[in-house]
């Protein structure tokens, strides 16, 4: 029979199409001065109900660094506070103190005198500290919030996931308790504490030896979940339920299991590419492993490198070198030095979905001058996943453009105007870290990438999107053709590839080229180089091709490690287009509602520089600048002749002859 399980709170909505709407990660820094903080990640807690769970990454100096878990079904009034700690056994807490208030787009955090002012201690150094949010909205097919009250029978627990569970997490609120959670692939006879980094423990009473079902759940006798009088709260999670995307067929989040070799290594597909990774070791060699969570905002590369963990068994801080870690692929994720032999359970969360309709969602341009403190939070107004930044005098050095991105790590730097491997900055002086709404520097006085006291930049920052631009890191393996995927979600139109750890040229591949296995060097002015590689009007939707062979051009050489940046036309947003020049003036028509506010154009028949132009420096006269990412040298700063207009831009070979010459060909990316 059904309980009377408590489902107050907000109801979960019918249906949301992307995982953006239903869950976040939020970077953000706080200090004893604050006495709230709204975070705006538009997920509508006040009227889908959901959970909050909060985590300091640097240490305060009480120690005091829990994680805290609010939600809407227990409530967050300062007056009534309902706080819990993953990595205590504690009873919530009540009475004044903290509390969060949930909006229609996000949350605020109040900070109460006397509370327990665990968003805004500040550290040692009387410096603010860094803190993270995980939201998570209720949604069918994605997650619910449920409490209930323990009789000591075996009963069940309705909900409203809307599909089978594949992990539930438990906690008795009104005393101290374990938080002790279900997971799909450990079976119904077995509980595995959330708060503890122990094994799993098998007890037939935890769950009555039943699976959930799509409607229920259902607990045996056991004290540790059903006790009776005691008052409960259960986070339910689904897995592989569908529900999501245009189709409303995507998954969104997964729940399931892998076992490493004896390297320490598993490989696992989800057929979609994560931001959040939360594993636990569960028999095995490391059988006994804390829980770890990784996020693609506070840093979760692709693989071969480490991960910043949080642990929800503990209260430390984040750390930032671990090397037990499960990175991104374009399909999944890869285990790397993990325990040998030893099995873990995961959850895994989709990356962001959504098909940009505006420009400014999705790419900001920056002309900044260098404040050389440590740290500068640079505000773009969106969330970049790539950073591209071009110091426009030569002040302190010369390096061209420079690509930071989420995918490689924080401190891995490739430059376009040559054909250096990949190289790492110094430490923390430079870019720190990636926020939702920009990015941190530091002082930047060694190298002078970003922030340099006084110099000059033009910066791009681009988010990932589908449909409008996509990242893929891999490892070649020699084969020939071999589908690389990727999730621009349509075919790609231009391709910008280079190996990370070899001195290769940058190869581009676009769609205008005579031949489809043409190429160019972006590291050059040449014109377009002829055959050699895949055919480029062979990639798809879901992958592009790489060869294999020992050559620097190739997409696929064994053992190199690549990153890939892939672009195509989205409507209003972005065009991969050709044009063939006239000599004097044309308009080219990229469907834009407004103007383009980037512009890249090369020369394809003979040589011709990558000249960029942007609005945030000019491109409303013919004398505005231009810089040229082949170039260490400084930007151009009166011959720019290409203009922004209504639909797209402008070019004129009245001052600047290269970008307009009569009846050649050229091909460019713009952005709205």
């Amino acid at each position: 029979m059904f309980s009377a399980a408590s489902k107050t709170g907000s109801q979960p909505s019918a249906a949301a199409n992307y995982i953006e709407d239903v869950f976040n990660t939020w970077v953000y820094t706080l200090d004893y001065a604050n006495t709230s903080y709204t975070i705006q990640n538009n997920i509508d807690l006040s009227t889908k109900g959901g959970l909050v769970w909060f985590k300091p990454r640097s240490q305060p100096p009480s120690g005091n660094g829990q994680h805290c878990l609010f939600d809407t079904v227990r409530g967050s009034s300062s007056a009534n506070q309902r706080m819990l700690n993953t990595n205590q056994t504690s009873a919530q807490t009540s009475g004044a103190g903290d509390s969060v208030q949930f909006n229609s787009n996000g949350f605020t955090a109040v900070f109460e005198d006397g509370g327990t002012n665990l968003f805004r201690t500040t550290n040692n150094f009387g410096q603010p500290y860094n803190q993270c949010a995980w939201t998570f909205a209720q949604q069918p097919k994605f997650f619910d919030v449920v409490t209930y009250t323990g009789n000591g029978t075996v009963r069940n627990i309705a909900h409203n996931l809307g599909s089978v569970p594949g992990f539930i997490i438990t906690k008795r609120t009104d005393t101290t308790g374990n938080w002790w959670c279900f997971h799909r692939s450990l079976g119904n006879d077995e509980g595995i504490r959330l708060n503890a980094s122990g094994t799993v423990n098998n007890d037939p009473d935890f769950w009555n030896s039943t699976t959930p079902t799509s409607t229920v759940f259902t607990l045996g006798t056991s004290t540790n979940t059903n006790a009776s009088g005691g008052t409960y709260i259960a986070y339910l999670f689904a897995h592989n339920a569908g529900g999501f995307g245009t189709a409303g067929t995507d998954n969104v989040i997964s729940c399931g299991t892998y076992t490493t070799n004896g390297s320490g290594a598993a490989t696992v597909n989800l057929g979609y590419e994560p931001q959040f990774i939360l594993t636990k070791g569960t028999a095995g060699t490391g059988g006994a492993t804390d829980w770890q969570i990784g996020d693609i905002m506070r840093g979760m590369p692709s693989p071969g490198a480490n991960i910043n963990g949080l642990f929800p068994n503990t209260s430390g801080a984040e750390d930032t070198a671990v090397d037990r870690c499960a990175n991104p692929t374009s399909t999944g994720f890869e285990a790397q030095n993990q325990y040998s032999t030893t099995t873990y359970i995961y959850m895994a969360i989709r990356k962001p979905m959504k098909v940009p309709t505006t420009g400014t969602s999705v790419f900001a341009p920056l002309a900044r001058t260098g404040t050389g403190t440590n740290p500068t939070v640079v505000t773009t107004g969106t969330n970049p996943d790539l950073l591209m930044s071009f110091p426009r005098t030569e002040s302190p050095a010369s390096y061209g453009m420079v690509f930071f991105d989420k995918l490689r790590g924080v401190s891995q730097i490739l430059q376009s105007a040559n054909t250096n491997a990949e190289a790492t900055t110094a430490g923390t002086v430079c870019l720190q870290g990636w926020r939702n709404t920009g990015f941190q520097t530091g002082a930047d006085f060694i190298e002078g990438y970003l922030n340099y006291s006084g110099s000059t930049y033009a910066q791009y920052a681009l988010t990932r999107a589908s449909g409008f631009f996509d990242e893929v890191c891999y490892t070649g393996d020699g084969t020939t053709n071999r589908q690389i995927s990727h999730n621009l979600t349509v075919k790609p139109e231009m391709l910008i590839y280079k190996s990370r750890n070899t001195n290769t040229f940058w190869i581009v591949q676009n769609k205008s080229l005579t031949d489809p296995t043409d190429y160019l060097f972006l590291q050059s002015n040449g014109g377009a180089q002829g055959g050699g590689l895949t055919n480029f009007s062979n990639a798809t939707s879901t992958y592009f091709l790489g060869s294999g062979g020992s050559s620097q051009y190739q997409a696929n050489v064994t053992g190199q490690t690549y990153v890939a940046y892939l672009f195509a036309t989205c409507a209003g947003v972005s065009k991969v287009g050709s044009y063939t020049g006239n000599g004097t003036t044309q308009s080219i028509d990229c469907g834009f509602t407004g103007g383009a506010r980037f512009v890249m154009i090369k020369r394809t028949n003979a040589a011709g520089d990558w000249y960029v132009y942007d609005t945030a420096r000019g491109m409303t006269l013919l004398t505005d600048p231009y810089l040229l990412m082949n170039s260490t040298a400084s930007e151009v700063a009166t011959l720019g002749s290409v203009t922004t207009t209504t639909g797209g831009f402008t070019v004129d070979a009245t001052i600047l002859a290269a970008i307009n010459t009569n009846a050649a060909s050229y091909i460019f990316l713009a952005i709205a």
